[in-house]
């Protein structure tokens, strides 16, 4: 089937019934699916079928971590690995493997209801056929979230000269959770869907850990080994495997194809690197955060507000709000966080966080979008550590002012 008719969607419907997933038929136990899936793979498929096979056989322990995005790359990794374990003996099934997604807490909604649901699906699956599969989802500190930085701190929205939001709630999560399980294992190796011509930058992402061998030293993260096993596939070569072959924990592939018919996107892969960050947040219609301001027009929002999805219109339109309110100069203090005023070689002068007001506003607009939409769009818990945050800020700044009035009557004195 040609990519292009399978993600619009002309070559005909999607199967109107899925099976169910494994165990709701009652039994303590599903059968075992025929392996390989129901189409002949091609040779690529072949050979990565066996490097994972080889590779999940070696003699030592290290846990797997598979990251998961929930779009087609990181999704076709997790079906070739879920439907090797299952193929294996139960004695055979020796090493751990980690399914890991990273929610940021402002992601799209749906792309982050079906990051969920496939997560339940594989969860359930393990249950079902005893997999040593360990489903986990990371998410920012609470004292780093988006709206606690953004609204508590005043943080401006972010751009691409100050992409605060990548390394704290995105880099931070999965890395640490990486580093959890490396201090127990004493190594780990983490399995990306990563491919050379997915994109220039993913491509340079793929570069990184080129040493001519299947496991690569993470280059930030020690006691981590990378393994890349779709990383020569091309993009026909996904979609056609997810197309013709069913999840191995049951039910098709359907509710990925049809996600990305709607935006017209692809994934804000996970990200374990400063250096991978320009994935997320490019001009590509990734999907991603809705409240991504460092691309110019989100595209996957936008392509499911087109597509019929018309609640998310208001958070499109807050999303252009925080666009738009970034540079202007009444809504930002003077000086930066540190007391700093910022004036850059040029004679640039850079202004300094989000003053009270537009902090305020920011947070009533929200709730009232929050209300109107019926979304959870901030947690009470992010409401209460910015409101303190405001209080600790007053207080700096009743500090700061004391000071400069003490400097200046000493200095007239």
């Amino acid at each position: 089937m040609p990519v292009r008719d399978l993600l619009d969607g002309t070559s005909g419907t999607l199967e109107s019934e899925a099976p169910a997933p494994p165990g709701a038929s009652g039994h303590s136990r599903p059968p075992t699916p025929d392996l390989p899936p129901q189409s002949a793979p091609d040779d690529a498929l072949v050979c990565i079928r066996e490097e994972i096979r080889e590779e999940y056989a070696e003699a030592h322990r290290k846990p797997w971590i598979v990251g998961f995005s929930g779009g087609k790359d990181s999704t076709l990794v997790a079906h070739l690995v879920v439907e090797h374990l299952i193929s294996l003996p139960r004695s055979e099934r020796r090493r751990a493997v980690h399914v890991v997604a990273n929610d940021t807490l402002v992601e799209s909604p749906l792309v982050m209801e079906h990051v969920r649901i496939g997560l339940a699906e594989i969860e359930k699956a393990a249950r079902a056929f005893d997999l040593p599969v360990v489903v986990s989802t990371t998410a920012p500190e609470p004292n780093q979230t988006f709206w606690v930085n953004l609204i508590g701190r005043g943080y401006p929205s972010p751009n691409r000269s100050f992409r605060w939001c990548t390394d704290r709630m995105k880099i931070q999560p999965t890395s640490n959770y990486v580093r959890e399980q490396a201090n127990i294992s004493g190594e780990v190796i983490l399995l990306l869907g990563v491919r050379r011509n997915e994109s220039a930058t993913r491509a340079g992402v793929a570069a990184r850990y080129d040493n001519g061998s299947r496991l690569n030293r993470h280059n930030d993260l020690q006691g981590c080994l990378v393994f890349r096993p779709i990383l020569e596939l091309d993009t026909d070569d996904v979609w056609e495997f997810l197309a013709d072959n069913k999840p191995p924990w049951g039910g098709s592939h359907d509710r990925l194809i049809q996600l990305y018919r709607d935006a017209g996107g692809g994934e804000c892969p996970v990200v374990t690197s400063t250096a991978d960050a320009p994935s997320c947040g490019t001009t590509s219609s990734r999907f991603g955060c809705w409240t991504c301001t460092v691309v110019e027009k989100d595209k996957s929002l936008a392509g499911f507000v087109d597509s019929g999805f018309d609640q998310f219109m208001p958070l499109l339109e807050f999303r252009d709000w925080l666009v738009e309110i970034r540079n202007d100069p009444a809504r930002r203090l003077a000086r930066r966080r540190n007391g700093r005023v910022t004036i850059t070689r040029k004679g640039v002068f850079v202004p300094g966080p989000f003053n009270m007001a537009t902090r305020h506003e920011i947070l009533d607009r929200l709730l009232a979008l929050q209300a109107k939409s019926e979304m959870v769009l901030i947690a009470q818990s992010e409401i209460e550590r910015i409101r303190e945050l405001w209080v600790e800020d007053v207080i700096v700044s009743a500090e700061r002012n004391a000071e400069a009035q003490r400097t200046v009557a000493f200095g007239g004195a």
